[in-house]
């Protein structure tokens, strides 16, 4: 799996795990991928740094020298955390009302779903990071969610 951050037109960026390089663009290219903010489809990746193993201390050295981020200005269309967790507690709510909850038989059920074998209802749940894998892979289309379930929640 590789983690992409994204950016929609609109300037909202967002991250999201793919099985592959190809995996991301077949999706892009199907229209598959839009924004959670905006819903926009229009998606590229954005720069990013590679995630590299660190020695023992050498993250507090770093986090020490390394200058704070910028923080979102209006202007350029960001949003403060404040309107993200707003956002995301929207979409939680939303994909709640509207969608079976099933457990960790996410996998098996999306596949059956995608099979024809039982019909096709919206679902959200949990799987292993390899379950996922194989269902991207086998092209059934599935996307994490920006929240934890509420089953998990404390």
């Amino acid at each position: 799996m590789i983690r992409y951050d994204l950016r929609c037109r609109q300037g909202h960026e967002f991250d999201s795990w793919f099985s592959s390089s190809s995996g991301f663009e077949s999706l892009r290219a199907a229209g598959h991928l839009s924004c959670p903010i905006c819903g926009g489809t229009e998606i590229d990746k954005a720069l990013m740094a590679p995630a590299l193993g660190r020695a023992a201390g050498a993250a507090d050295a770093a986090a020490a020298v390394a200058p704070p981020p910028e923080a979102p200005t209006p202007e350029a269309g960001a949003i403060t955390p404040a309107q993200r967790a707003a956002l995301i507690a929207e979409l939680r709510a939303r994909i709640e009302a509207s969608s079976d909850y099933v457990g960790l038989s996410f996998a098996t059920e999306a596949r059956r779903m995608h099979e024809g074998d039982i019909p096709g209802r919206p679902i959200h749940g949990e799987a292993h990071p390899d379950e996922a894998r194989q269902l991207i892979e086998d092209g059934i289309p599935v996307a994490p969610l920006p929240f934890v379930p509420t089953r998990r929640r404390n």
